[in-house]
């Protein structure tokens, strides 16, 4: 099975369809095997864009709409901004936490929702899995694939819980995102401990302009 996608934003895409949700009800969603759950919500997204002007615009308010509304049902979003934050999340307070992880989904959402526009004419195909039925956590590989040019790697880590799979880290190009966001992470902690990472986060989420995806981005 394979579903439409631009190659350019592969990132953006694998960003945009663990934040944007997982639709389908709670039942089907558990009795849904991992790589089906990917290949369903890659096509529902592809759809959402098509047939939604402000999402093919980019528009930041759209997005995060769309990521409130459908986002922590499906994503295990505390465990991927734990696992970003590191060694440093067990020192963290309640508060802190809570602030970690608004700032980083702003940042997510900001960083990758303008390349929305960008989703047309490429083709993502979700390989076999290769799990035990026993395994709760596995990684979805896929592919993007597009005429004339190598594939993009793009897979997902998943994990099983009562709800079903949820989504805590994507890798793109052989980079993983969390791995990438951790390393970033600790440099300012070491510099300004966690209240000066909630600070740049949230400086950084001020601004303006839409940030290109700081990692496996290839035009």
């Amino acid at each position: 099975m394979s579903v439409v996608i631009d190659r350019r934003t592969a990132l953006t895409w694998a960003v945009a369809s663990a934040l944007t949700g997982f639709a389908g009800s709670a039942a089907a969603q558990a009795s849904e095997s991992p790589e089906v759950l990917i290949q369903r919500v890659a096509a529902e997204l592809i759809e959402a864009v098509k047939s939604d002007a402000a999402l093919r615009n980019g528009d930041q308010g759209r997005v995060i709409a769309l990521v409130d509304n459908r986002l922590l049902p499906h994503v295990n979003f505390t465990r991927m901004t734990a696992s970003s934050v590191g060694r440093f999340w067990r020192q963290a307070t309640p508060e802190q936490k809570q602030k970690l992880q608004a700032e980083f989904k702003t940042l997510l959402v900001r960083t990758y929702s303008g390349a929305l526009s960008q989703v047309k004419d490429q083709t993502l195909v979700v390989k076999p899995l290769r799990a035990s039925p026993d395994d709760t956590e596995v990684i979805v590989r896929s592919e993007l694939r597009t005429p004339g040019r190598d594939p993009v790697q793009l897979d997902y880590r998943v994990e099983k819980t009562e709800a079903g799979w949820k989504v805590y880290d994507l890798n793109v190009l052989g980079v993983w995102l969390v791995e990438t966001y951790r390393g970033q992470f600790a440099q300012e902690i070491n510099a300004k401990g966690l209240d000066g990472l909630i600070a740049a986060l949230a400086q950084r989420n001020r601004g303006n302009a839409i940030e290109k995806p700081p990692i496996g981005s290839k035009s």
